[in-house]
């Protein structure tokens, strides 16, 4: 976008809304950055701004997401304890979608800070090889990695017995801390 066309102020957090209702799945900063004209960071400006006015959006792994109301049958959730070393992850990641389960999250417990809670959304395998491989080229690391391991993931489904299946792949391949 040019100079001219760059988006400004309220008309850019307008746009953005815009783009993040019509969009079918997470759009990144760079995305938001390149349609609006301007650099990431006023994009990451922006969306606080936004979530300072209460808009539901969500940061994930994926990118920003607009979390709408729908009117589908409520999502069961589900808690669990798991504890893996970071060569695992994908593995970890993929006994879980594979049930049909979304893992909305992980939480680990720092000494210092409390609960630390990152989105994670994965829903399928795509989406955990997009996770993965964004860690791996940042070299970022694993939350989990502050806990030797251990870390909470907050499962989401439709149903009770997705929730189930998806315990009893983590248990059968030893993830589940008891």
């Amino acid at each position: 976008m040019s100079e001219q066309n760059k988006l400004i102020g309220e008309e850019r957090r307008a746009a953005i809304l815009s783009w993040l209702t019509n969009s079918g799945s997470p759009l990144t900063g760079g995305v938001l950055a390149d349609r609006a004209g301007v650099s990431r960071q006023v994009i990451v400006q922006d969306i606080s701004l936004l979530k300072a006015k209460n808009e539901p959006i969500m940061a994930t792994s994926q990118g920003y997401l607009l979390i709408k109301d729908t009117p589908q049958e409520k999502k069961r959730q589900r808690i669990v304890a798991c504890k893996h070393t970071p060569e695992q992850t994908r593995h970890e990641l993929e006994c879980i979608v594979d049930q049909g389960v979304t893992v909305h999250n992980v939480i680990v417990e720092h000494p210092v800070y409390g609960d630390l809670e990152a989105l994670i959304m994965v829903s399928d395998r795509h989406d955990v090889a997009q996770f993965v491989n964004r860690i791996e080229t940042t070299h970022a690391p694993y939350l989990s990695e502050l806990t030797d391991g251990v870390h909470l993931h907050t499962l989401e489904a439709e149903s009770t017995a997705k929730l189930d299946a998806a315990f009893e792949a983590l248990k059968r391949n030893g993830y589940i801390v008891e």
